[in-house]
């Protein structure tokens, strides 16, 4: 502010000054402003187009020297929406159609954060080389690259970012500069943010107030049976919904084939010769590569993500007095230690066992201590997000190739299944060129092979003693009456050769041919109103009587009673609490809850018990649910704050994204 006022009252006297060249140069700069307030201020004006051959994804317009006057750029590349995107989709395949969605999923991150970035440095919020050493030395992989304060050396760090990572140390590094300056942010645009006292005891009695409740359960499957309209009732329906059942009988044909296997290939199955064993091997070695693995087994003592560091010291303390055992015994009471002290419930029981595991199995802390270990070696303490690990690495297996002694059978087969559907297929269209020229039954005959009629039959139909029947169907429905025969995949790599005989037209049933079919709709159309209708009645007579069993007697009901519960837990025909029944923690002992309605159930319930925590209880979680409180409000107050600064940036027309290469830009790797 002082800075500004100064500027501005040196601009004052500069242009207060009487020379020609002063004013001249005042109206150039005026004018010179002019322009580029039109330039910059029109959103969308300034290029908002990017060349056929630009290869950035989007391009965000910096302030620059006096606010917008000659600002800068800062591009997107594609490569960084590209890396995430990858992220976005976890290594799946993602078929095309979708990928505008996942680009512009992955291309509002990337613009998100540089526009983060820019707002940091336009508070002058930056990272320093220090800043970064210091994240680095007691961050989450401060105990991998400062083992007992000691810096593992520039190799191992570069090795640990590349297996951990797959990114370069400069792409790394630059990555946490940039989480560095986005938490400095965070920090500064939410240090206003608090909450009161009453609201932190109001928030733990929340999550930690349990009920205990008798329910009364109307099951709309058991209400379904109950609705039993008579034929008149029935024909009205049906002739109400005549739209609905147009064409309610659909489309059937008659199909003859001829099925085409292995078994009954002319000249039986080809055979596999040992070259070409042999040549598919030196082809597919890159199959055959077996990645490096660890056997190992831990302890590990848990530590809650959102314990001060008083319960973090704690935990480090067991785990190191633990440690301190396993060195004395040389490791031989590790699964005895393990199995008395592991939090890690599915290792516990088996000494710590977690057996052979591939690199990237396990979170990059562990990853990294347990293939840098040899065969019987046990590490020192090793934090992770989960708590203190100890770990002993049993044995290590390299990365290797399979000897062909070892994978000759499987090759043998796959190539003997290649051949015979190869072999298959072009018998198929063999059969069905023959077929054309000498009808399907004499071309069937003239191989010994049987002619099958299936029909009348739907589209939808499974046809037997075939695995997949759909491809046959689908072209059988596409062909006409008497065409040609052809071939058609039946699945399992064997196929059939068809011809349609006969069609019988998609019609309208008779409401004695469809009743059944229409009484499972009378049905679905009125157990909604039906169940609704029942519930209120149960809620109004449990009420009004003040007996929730009794009237669950009288309208045929279900009782039932729940287990002692807080609102993040699931109740039986409720479901989650906090969605389906959020108001039952708002009653007291012995009130009726309103009618509960879910999809299946209609449920109304009296509290049998309510358990609040203490003023004492409420106390001792006060610092916690404190932090966890205002954790989240500074989260949300944040998030705001980057959709309005983002909203802020498009609307001056400061990100420009590249329409062209956001629709077309394929994901690497699909």
């Amino acid at each position: 502010m002082h800075t500004e006022k100064a500027v501005n009252h040196l601009m004052i006297r500069f242009l207060q000054k009487e020379s020609a060249f002063t004013k001249a140069l005042f109206w150039v700069i005026i004018a010179g402003t002019c322009v580029m307030m039109v330039i910059f201020l029109v959103p969308g004006l300034y290029s908002g187009q990017f060349g056929s051959n630009s290869t950035n994804y989007a391009s965000i317009r910096r302030a620059g020297i006096f606010g917008r006057f000659l600002p800068a750029e800062n591009q997107v590349p594609e490569a960084d929406v590209q890396e995430v995107a990858k992220r976005i989709t976890r290594g799946q395949q993602v078929p095309q159609m979708f990928m505008p969605m996942v680009m512009q999923e992955a291309g509002q991150t990337v613009i998100e954060q540089d526009v983060l970035q820019d707002e940091a440095r336009r508070l002058g919020i930056t990272a320093s080389d220090n800043d970064l050493r210091q994240f680095l030395h007691t961050g989450e992989w401060g105990e991998l690259l400062f083992p007992d304060g000691r810096y593992v050396g520039d190799a191992q760090y570069a090795e640990f970012i590349a297996q951990n990572f797959d990114i370069t140390t400069e792409r790394f590094e630059s990555e946490v500069r940039q989480e560095i300056v986005q938490n400095r942010l965070r920090d500064v645009i939410t240090a206003g943010v608090t909450v009161s006292p009453q609201q932190v005891r109001d928030s733990y009695r929340t999550q930690a107030t349990k009920i205990k409740f008798q329910y009364a359960v109307l099951s709309a499957e058991d209400l379904r049976k109950t609705i039993n309209p008579t034929d008149t009732e029935l024909e009205a329906y049906f002739k109400q919904n005549a739209a609905r059942y147009r064409d309610a009988d659909p489309e059937t044909r008659t199909v003859q084939y001829v099925a085409v296997t292995d078994n009954n290939l002319p000249g039986g199955k080809p055979q596999v010769s040992q070259a070409e064993i042999q040549q598919y091997y030196n082809q597919n070695q890159a199959q055959y590569k077996v990645d490096a693995e660890v056997k190992v087994r831990h302890i590990l003592i848990s530590v809650d993500p959102n314990a001060g560091p008083a319960a973090d010291a704690a935990a480090k303390a067991k785990a190191q007095g633990i440690l301190d055992q396993i060195r004395k015994d040389n490791g031989k009471n590790f699964a005895e230690l393990a199995k008395k002290y592991s939090d890690d419930p599915g290792s516990k029981d088996q000494g710590g066992e977690l057996g052979w595991i591939k690199r990237g199995a396990t979170v990059p802390q562990f990853d990294a201590v347990a293939f840098g270990q040899k065969p019987g070696q046990i590490s020192g303490l090793v934090r992770t997000q989960y708590g203190y690990h100890i770990i002993q690495t049993e044995a290590v297996q390299a990365a290797h190739v399979k000897p062909l002694d070892e994978v000759k059978a499987s090759i043998a087969d796959a190539l003997a299944k290649q051949k015979e559907g190869q072999a298959v297929q072009i018998f198929a269209k063999q059969l069905a060129a023959e077929a054309q020229r000498l009808g399907l039954a004499q071309a069937a005959a003239a191989h010994h092979l049987q002619v099958v009629t299936a029909g009348p039959i739907p589209r939808n139909a499974n046809l037997p003693d075939m695995t997949d029947s759909s491809q046959l169907l689908t072209a059988a429905f596409d062909a006409q009456q008497g065409a040609a025969p052809q071939a058609a995949a039946i699945g399992d790599g064997n196929f059939a050769v068809f011809q349609v005989t006969g069609i019988d037209p998609a019609h309208t049933p008779t409401f004695a041919e469809y009743k059944s079919h229409v009484l499972e709709d009378f049905r679905d159309q009125q157990v909604v109103a039906l169940l609704a209708q029942k519930t209120s009645e149960l809620a109004d007579r449990a009420h009004a009587e003040n007996d929730l069993a009794k009237a669950a007697k009288e309208v045929g009901a279900t009782l039932k009673t729940s287990d002692l519960v807080s609102r993040d837990q699931q109740v039986p025909d409720i479901g989650a609490l906090s969605s389906a029944a959020p108001s039952l923690f708002d009653l007291n002992v012995g009130q009726i809850s309103q009618a509960i309605k879910t999809q299946t159930t209609g449920v109304v319930a009296q509290i049998t018990d309510k358990q609040e925590p203490s003023a004492q209880d409420i106390a001792s979680h006060f610092d916690t649910t404190r932090e966890q409180l205002l954790s989240q409000q500074r989260e949300q107050y944040f998030e705001v704050f980057a959709s309005d600064l983002m909203n802020r940036y498009m609307k001056a027309g400061r990100i420009l994204i590249n329409r062209k290469l956001q629709q077309q830009m394929p994901l690497n790797g699909t």
